[in-house]
């Protein structure tokens, strides 16, 4: 298996514990408050969340860098446009 590489973040998210809609809801408030280029890391146990920022970084012009997962652990790297 391939490691995947991460890359530095500027800010954290901890969505552990939070069910659809809300790390979607919580991850799109933070890229609203900072600025094009800084990233955003993401931990969550809602596997709905893969889904859900595919499609955000589609439609808002960001881009996922990265997506690790384990049995019960998301996690993703999304820089802003």
């Amino acid at each position: 298996m391939n490691e995947v590489t991460t890359p530095p973040a500027d800010h954290t998210i901890d969505a552990r514990g939070l069910l659809c809609p809300e790390p979607l809801m919580i991850v799109r408030n933070k890229v609203r408050e900072i600025s094009s280029g800084e990233v955003v890391y993401i931990v969550a146990t809602d596997p709905s969340t893969g889904r859900d920022f595919n499609n955000f970084c589609r439609f808002m012009g960001h881009e996922l860098l990265a997506a690790k997962s384990s049995e019960d652990r998301f996690e993703y790297w999304i820089r802003k446009g």
